[in-house]
Formats: C-alpha cells, structure tokens, sequence
C-alpha cells in the first residue's frame, strides 16, 4: 500500500484513530505500507524502518533507522518504550542537518551571484 502524507490534514483524534487503523489493516491482512509523513512521531508510531532523504531535487536516502519498538503498538505504550527518545532524537538531528545544509547551499548560491 502506498500513502503519501494519508493524514496530514486531519484534526488529532481523527488522525490517531486512522493511524490505528492503519496498524490493524497492515497487521491483520500482512500489507506492507510505504508512507510519506512529514511527522516524526507518526513516523516512530507506524514504521518498522524510517527512510529519511536528502534535500531535493535529487534526494537521495540519508539515512535508515530500524524502529526496535515491538508490535503491536500502543501509542502510549511507545513513548515509554526505552528506544522511543532516541529514535526521535536521531530523526530530528537529521531533519536539522539537512535544513542547515540547506541554508549553506543557498548562501553560496547567493555569494556566487554577487560577485
């Protein structure tokens, strides 16, 4: 099953009660799902292993995280699960990597064009 960004637009009940769903379907039925998520916590929620890429265009994979939390989940049982902080941790340092290379890029961009 492919989503792309699947409840983005959604009010937080509405969104966990999916994402629940979503982890029933995938688990009764044995689907694999390959989501697009912009939330690291959904992400953390609902994967076995988070692909994070690069800057676009040309994204490439950065990096590749084995989410360890035992299935099935509960969302209050996987913020206690001891791995939760640090999985977190590791996306959101990635994220700022890659907005901060970001930032380089268009400032030599910006240099080149001055000159």
């Amino acid at each position: 099953m492919l989503l792309d960004e699947p409840f983005g637009a959604l009010d937080a009940l509405t969104r966990g009660n999916l994402q629940e769903q979503l982890m029933r379907i995938c688990d009764e039925h044995q689907v694999t799902a390959v989501m697009v998520t912009h939330d690291v916590d959904e992400a953390v929620l609902l994967s076995d292993r988070i692909v994070m890429l690069t800057n676009g265009p040309g994204a490439e994979i950065g990096q590749i995280l084995d989410v360890d939390i035992p299935r099935p989940r509960k969302r209050m049982e996987v913020v206690e699960h001891p791995s939760y902080y640090s999985l977190r941790s590791e996306i959101i340092y990635f994220l700022n990597q890659q907005k901060r290379l970001k930032k380089l890029k268009s400032q030599k961009i910006t240099a080149i064009a001055i000159l």
